[in-house]
């Protein structure tokens, strides 16, 4: 064999043995990697090297009308707010702006809190309504939620709680405890709400002593405590023996207190202010709610209505009573709480009379929320009259 024949013969069978190689690869399934713009193989990126884009947490702001620190109504809003910051951590961001006045100056930071980025923004008392609402109408993409009122928008709900049912309940006991048989309540601004709250109270002692009158003086203002005070001795002179108040500071408590007589806290445990006079408190919780909205925003179910919350769904309660306080009376509060819960028992079922002694409420009737939401009469057993121009 000449040498050339012998390179010609190794040069085919380095060539098969390559082949063979190459196809047995192929066989296993193995690829390749495709080259990059440059010319050069690249490696596919596995997902452990890809970091994951961060998710921005959802801003949520509150406006208060009050002081964090009224021990009232703002205070229960707050405890809200902090709720949803444990139930949600990092993927929610909160903040608040305190004492914010009802009128042109709530619109003022209503807007600056959407400026400052926040796309889910509560609004905590009836008065910043209208200024919200307009807010709203400027800011599509942002999702308004307004307490105590009655005004919707595509991007603003309404949501409340039902103080009556707490009013009833404190009601039942100042009923069993009155002694005088004249109930004091301190009210703040003569809107339904407000209203609806004192009959409701008045009706609540009428269960237990039909012969129940309710004095009422104003306060014009929902946090004021030297009026507050002024409200509560001017009703204690008149013969109440049992304080009872829809303003937001512990005032009328402490007054009670110092004088020797009973009344109740208001929106939070009040106990601490007046623990001789303190008989009981109805609270409102507003953590079931807020955690509601939040969990409805983060999921893209947010939509506009209205939600009015009470006992039976964890909003309202009566909490601390006092040991002072019968057994039989206590009873009773416990069977109340118990049919609003389970939808047995109904506060505004008629035959209910005005302060006229004309029928509002037939007998057998069950008042509806247009109702409820609608109310500026005093029920028979109020003193005084309800405010002109409400």
């Amino acid at each position: 064999m000449s040498s050339t024949t012998s390179k010609r013969t190794m040069l085919k069978i380095v060539g098969w043995a390559s082949l063979a190689a190459t196809a047995a690869l192929l066989g296993c399934g193995k690829k390749d990697p495709a080259p990059d713009a440059a010319g050069a193989a690249s490696e596919p990126a596995s997902a452990a090297s890809v970091a994951a884009a961060p998710v921005a947490p959802l801003k949520i702001a509150f406006a208060y009308v009050g002081p964090v620190g009224d021990a009232g109504w703002t205070f229960a809003h707050n405890n809200g707010r902090v709720a949803i910051e444990k139930e949600f951590g990092d993927k929610v961001k909160t903040m608040f702006v305190e004492k914010v006045p009802e009128g042109p100056e709530a619109e003022r930071v209503i807007r600056d809190l959407v400026d400052q980025g926040n796309t889910l923004i509560f609004g905590t008392t009836f008065g910043y309504m209208e200024p919200m609402l307009k807010v709203a109408a400027d800011h599509k993409s942002v999702k308004f939620e307004h307490a105590t009122g009655y005004k919707t928008a595509a991007n603003m709900r309404t949501y409340d709680s039902r103080t009556y049912e707490g009013a009833y309940m404190a009601g039942v006991i100042a009923g069993g405890m009155s002694k005088s048989g004249i109930i004091g309540v301190v009210g703040s601004i003569p809107i339904p709400e407000v209203i609806r709250n004192i009959n409701t109270f008045t009706m609540g002692a009428q269960s237990v002593n039909p012969k129940i009158k309710t004095k009422v003086v104003w306060v014009n203002g929902w946090f004021d405590p030297p009026k507050e005070t002024e409200a509560a001795q001017s009703l204690l002179n008149q013969g109440a023996d049992v304080l009872f108040q829809n303003t937001d500071s512990p005032a009328v408590l402490q007054t009670a207190e110092k004088a020797g007589k009973y009344a109740f806290g208001w929106d939070s445990d009040m106990t601490q202010y007046g623990p001789k006079a303190h008989l009981a408190s109805a609270i409102i919780n507003w953590a079931p709610y807020y955690i509601k909205a939040t969990k409805d925003a983060l999921e893209g179910t947010w939509s506009t209505g209205g939600v009015w919350w009470g006992v039976k769904e964890g909003a309202i309660d009566i909490v601390a009573i006092s040991d002072k306080v019968p057994a039989a009376i206590k009873a009773k509060v416990d069977t109340v709480k118990a049919g609003l819960k389970d939808g047995s028992f109904v506060i505004w079922k008629g035959p209910i009379l005005g302060q006229d002694g004309k029928e509002v409420l037939a007998k057998d009737a069950v008042a509806d929320d247009n109702f409820l939401g609608g109310i500026k009469f005093y029920v028979k057993g109020v003193d005084g009259a309800v405010p002109s121009g409400n």
